[in-house]
């Protein structure tokens, strides 16, 4: 039988495809591409803007000249044409928070080694790391290509955005053979709980999805 598109998980819709595709980011290959590619910053809540803003003084030493520049003049966020929120950008383009380094500040169990590739990374996250503040990111960005849709009466969608910089994200996750969402188990459970992700496994541990690969 075929696969059902969407499906609904602990009152949350999600695509299939979160659980067939093979995804490992692979900073190697894209240099952190998504920090900078697109026309809008990054989706953030009111609660996040806050968060952001009590973070801001341990970021801002990642942070370029220019995004302070722009943090000074705008803040940290904006309404975009959509009416979202987002982070504030740098030339239509960058997120003021994008910094560039050749190392990944700390690499997850599936991330590559530190490298000497250029990468765009992130100030906050970089901050957090170090210690210095407790916010790590939005979330939007840490659940990247996953997208959070919120539709009328408080339902909540989550699909896969398949972007071409991402193609070595989608190779390197076809070599380790890892689920995309085993890949973002920490930031699932972050936005959702730990019982609704080991509701998902357990969907995802259906003979259907096990023996499928995307």
């Amino acid at each position: 039988m075929p696969l059902p598109p969407i499906l609904e998980v602990g009152g949350v819709l999600i695509s299939t495809q979160i659980l067939t595709e093979r995804f490992c980011c692979d900073l190697e290959a894209c240099g952190g591409a998504c920090c900078v590619e697109g026309d809008a910053g990054a989706p953030v809540t009111l609660e996040e803007i806050g968060e952001i803003e009590a973070s801001l003084d341990a970021a801002w030493p990642y942070m370029s000249a220019t995004a302070q520049s722009v943090v000074d003049k705008q803040g940290v966020a904006y309404t975009d044409v959509e009416g979202d929120l987002v982070t504030s950008i740098v030339n239509g383009k960058d997120c003021v928070f994008t910094y560039y380094d050749t190392l990944d500040p700390q690499p997850s169990t599936f991330s590559p080694q530190p490298s000497k590739t250029p990468c765009c990374l992130c100030a906050l996250e970089a901050a957090c790391r170090a210690g210095k503040s407790k916010f790590l990111k939005p979330i939007s960005c840490a659940l990247y290509p996953i997208r959070e849709k919120h539709f009328s009466g408080g339902l909540i969608g989550l699909n896969y955005h398949r972007w071409a910089i991402c193609e070595g994200a989608r190779k390197r996750g076809q070599e380790l053979d890892l689920p995309l969402y085993r890949f973002l188990r920490a930031p699932l459970i972050r936005r959702f709980g730990e019982a609704w992700y080991n509701e998902l496994c357990e969907v995802a541990a259906m003979p259907e999805f096990k023996e499928l690969r995307s």
